[in-house]
């Protein structure tokens, strides 16, 4: 059965004396599909839609709802709403496919608009985000701030640096990097950890839409970031550099191809550091880089083969001539 707001979501960050403050979740809207995949908009959210039984068909079973969350800055859940789609099946039915879905959108902004429909646009941002066990994929609100690279500064320096990325746009190659002062004072495991959060930031991304409109449910369409590391044999390694390789193609038809991103590699490159005398200075070059590369193989047109004429004549069809 649904009505409108008779569901609530509980939000428990919010708590004074004893009261927990709640939010309740509207019905946007209502979709009727048939059994054709057909969907008609209902004119009332109000109205009750009871399942029942129909000349051997089960009517108004819930096959997918979409929840829209709406938050302020502060985390707060300030409005919630749900889409619901019913249709029918058939009581011989083994399964039935259900989808759910849930967006979240702070107040005041406006969402963030697609990377492509459905290949990359070439200067939009390359969507990533993570994938935990048994779910699907997760992105961050910030299309911008989904991958990044270290952003350079004025004057080099990578302490300065710290916090500062800049976004993966698709089809730019990039390379950014600053300068770092080691002392003899400085410990190794401490400048490993803050040299990789300085090339990867806080939270690296684990995977890369394939296609501009990768929908994050699609676990098949997003691909895995693939790590290699460059060190050499020694007790203190630090990273120096990181290098991102994209390979995309273009795929579809000749007449309007759409690039498709297929592989995406991190190489982390470090070298050796060695102690230095007490009072001496060094000065390391830390890197971070990315290039596109176009794999796409020739394009051919393809024809469809001559027909073949399977024509038979009477024995005497050319008498008396032949």
């Amino acid at each position: 059965m649904i009505q409108k707001k008779t569901k609530i979501i509980k939000h428990n960050t919010q708590k004074l004396h004893g009261f927990v403050f709640q939010v309740n979740i509207t019905v946007q809207s209502v979709v009727i599909q048939s059994l054709n995949g057909m969907r008609t908009l209902l004119n009332s959210k109000d109205v009750l839609r009871h399942p029942m039984i129909l000349d051997e068909m089960c009517m108004n079973v819930v096959l997918g709802v979409s929840y829209h969350i709406t938050y302020t800055d502060a985390g707060e859940i300030i409005e919630a709403a749900a889409s619901f789609v019913l249709g029918a099946i058939n009581k011989e039915a083994l399964s039935v496919q259900q989808s759910f879905e849930i967006s979240f959108t702070q107040v005041n902004t406006k969402p963030v608009p697609l990377s492509g429909n459905p290949g990359y646009v070439a200067g939009l941002p390359v969507r990533a985000g993570f994938k935990p066990q048994k779910s699907g994929i997760i992105q961050s609100t910030n299309t911008y701030g989904q991958l990044t690279i270290l952003q350079s500064t004025s004057n080099q320096d990578c302490l300065a640096a710290q916090g500062g990325r800049t976004p993966v746009l698709f089809g730019y190659n990039m390379i950014s990097g600053c300068k770092l002062r080691i002392t003899a004072a400085v410990k190794c495991q401490p400048l490993t950890q803050a040299l990789l959060d300085l090339l990867k930031g806080q939270s690296f991304p684990e995977y890369v839409a394939s296609f501009g409109n990768s929908q994050a449910e699609n676990v098949h369409d997003w691909v895995p970031i693939i790590h290699l590391q460059n060190s050499e044999q020694s007790p203190c390694q630090i990273p120096v550099s990181l290098e991102i390789e994209v390979k995309w193609t273009k795929y579809g038809s000749l007449v309007n191809p759409q690039a498709r991103i297929v592989n995406v590699t991190a190489t982390t490159t470090t070298t050796t550091l060695k102690q230095l005398p007490s009072g001496r200075e060094r000065t390391i070059p830390i890197l971070s880089s990315v290039v596109f590369t176009d794999i796409s193989s020739p394009a051919e047109p393809g024809y469809k083969a001559w027909p073949t004429i399977n024509a038979k004549l009477p024995f005497d069809f050319f008498f008396p001539f032949v």
